[in-house]
């Protein structure tokens, strides 16, 4: 018995080791289970509360001792809808996995989160991935993000935090603009100072993203401030389109004042508390907020799925992302990107718009956002007595907000670039949600038990071999580069991923309608 308990002493001790860390500012222990090192909440910026409220991200404060690092942490401040409210917006779906928002809320959350292979390894890729969120929601931890499938394949896995809404994405006069990317940039920053502390090699980093975090990915891509802090990027279901001039944004800035009764600058808004700035953005998100957000070619980049966007024109982005690409901004970078074949699903078929959308309806909805909405929504076959208006609205709407715009991105970049898509279709909602937004995320991390069930993204009983699939090559990608398929020049060559397909791009319907 003396002889067992001296054992697992010494083991409990060994794993105690494994699992310390020394940072710029301090020491942190996080757990170990004998394959994966994990750590939460590991500060990379300190709390932008009271007067670094709405300033640029500065260095986390020093701590004495070992700071305890094996809960996760605060997460940015955010809008949670109640579980009554989830349910009439998605009726029978469970996001909480994809969304993070059961976690608690507070001032210390510009934090993010390691996983990493077990032991006293060094030199290896780092993968840190962005959240999405529409700009305004999300956690680094949420449980779909799970990194420990990573770090088994020997990758040293980060997610981040970063600021929402109008702390992070509102081009306040008197304020730094784009403050949650300059978050983005400063977490980049502590990886390359602190990630060998972890076994990470800071010169092959892989940062990648989902939904508004891939357009994250594609505005770092095209911003010289975050030039030479990654080696690779995956841009997943997203792009560089939806940013705003600064001068458009400011109407948001205008009318949010407006409602707060502040003047539209820096101390109005900070006369303001987080709280109260929260209850404003839901208000304003809501459809019925009239405000103009048109950019000056009379298109509206988000097609309402958010208010809250990157701007350009201030050093983050001094110009257009499409732009700097194509002048040779992140030619250097290894790019993939890529987006699934139902991406609107999400947003149409639980609410029941995808079936009872009419004609008139659709047609005011995608008129708002582009002007020839008519035209395109003909193409698509809203005028035919066979299909349902709402298919055609769905179908266009995924091509104009993603498929489309990303493809273009791919074609403005100079360096290397590779495309897929994803059309795995989910078996939720009678097989009718199928390949739509987020569905590839429990695939490339390999955690389809967060996300299967009867109220789960994928249904039941999605395909393990096709995760153990997509994680191998993501993280392959970032060991080494190489993909299995060639990469997309003039001859437009992508892959389908999860049938390993491969063949030039069909064009896309809404293509000719465009600039």
């Amino acid at each position: 018995m003396y002889s067992e308990a001296m054992t697992q002493l010494a083991e409990s001790a060994s794993a105690d080791a494994r699992a310390l860390a020394s940072t710029e500012s301090g020491v942190v222990r996080g757990t170990d289970d004998g394959a994966v090192t994990r750590f939460y909440g590991v500060p990379y910026a300190a709390a932008p509360v009271g007067q670094l409220r709405f300033a640029l991200p500065q260095t986390a404060a020093p701590w004495s001792g070992t700071r305890d690092a094996s809960q996760r942490g605060f997460i940015a401040p955010q809008f949670v809808p109640s579980a009554a409210e989830l349910e009439k917006a998605l009726p029978g779906l469970d996001i909480a996995p994809l969304i993070g928002g059961d976690q608690q809320q507070g001032d210390d959350f510009l934090v993010l989160n390691i996983w990493k292979p077990s032991g006293a390894q060094t030199n290896l890729p780092v993968m840190v991935f962005i959240h999405g969120g529409s700009f305004t929601g999300g956690a680094g931890a949420a449980d779909v993000y799970d990194g420990s499938a990573f770090a088994r394949a020997g990758i040293v896995l980060v997610t981040i935090n970063y600021r929402l809404g109008i702390e992070g994405f509102l081009p306040i006069p008197g304020a730094p603009t784009n403050l949650g990317l300059r978050d983005q940039i400063a977490a980049l920053r502590w990886v390359q100072n602190n990630i060998a502390a972890f076994g990470g090699d800071a010169a092959n980093v892989t940062v990648f993203g989902e939904s508004a975090g891939a357009m994250s990915v594609a505005n770092l891509l095209a911003s010289p401030l975050a030039k030479g802090l990654f080696r690779r990027a995956i841009v997943q279901s997203g792009h560089g389109d939806m940013v705003r001039p600064i001068p458009v944004a400011q109407r948001l800035v205008a009318k949010l004042a407006k409602m707060m009764r502040v003047k539209p600058a820096l101390d109005g808004f900070r006369s303001r508390s987080i709280a109260d700035c929260l209850t404003a953005l839901q208000k304003v998100s809501q459809p019925t907020a009239q405000i103009d957000l048109r950019n000056p070619d009379k298109r509206e980049p988000a097609f309402g799925l958010s208010k809250f966007l990157p701007v350009y024109g201030d050093e983050v982005l001094p110009e257009h992302p499409i732009t700097a690409l194509r002048k040779g901004a992140g030619a250097d970078v290894q790019l993939l990107i890529g987006t699934n074949t139902e991406e609107m699903n999400l947003y149409f078929v639980p609410s029941g718009v995808r079936k009872k959308l009419g004609k008139f309806l659709a047609h005011f909805m995608v008129k708002r956002a582009e002007p020839k909405a008519k035209e395109i929504l003909k193409a698509y076959g809203i005028d035919d007595r066979k299909r349902r208006p709402g298919d055609a609205f769905t179908e266009a709407l995924t091509d104009l907000v993603f498929r489309l715009p990303a493809r273009r991105f791919a074609q403005a970049h100079k360096g290397r670039t590779h495309v897929y898509a994803f059309a795995w279709r989910s078996n939720a909602y009678g097989g009718q949600l199928g390949a739509c937004h987020a569905i590839e995320l429990p695939f490339v991390f390999d955690t389809l038990s967060t996300v299967s069930g009867p109220r789960g993204l994928a249904g039941g009983e999605p395909p393990q071999a096709l995760a153990t699939k997509l994680n191998g090559i993501w993280a392959n990608f970032a060991k080494t580069g190489d993909l299995p398929w060639p990469e997309y020049d003039d001859n437009k060559i992508a892959c389908t991923i999860d049938t390993g397909v491969v063949a030039p791009e069909v064009p896309f319907i809404a293509e000719r309608f465009l600039p």
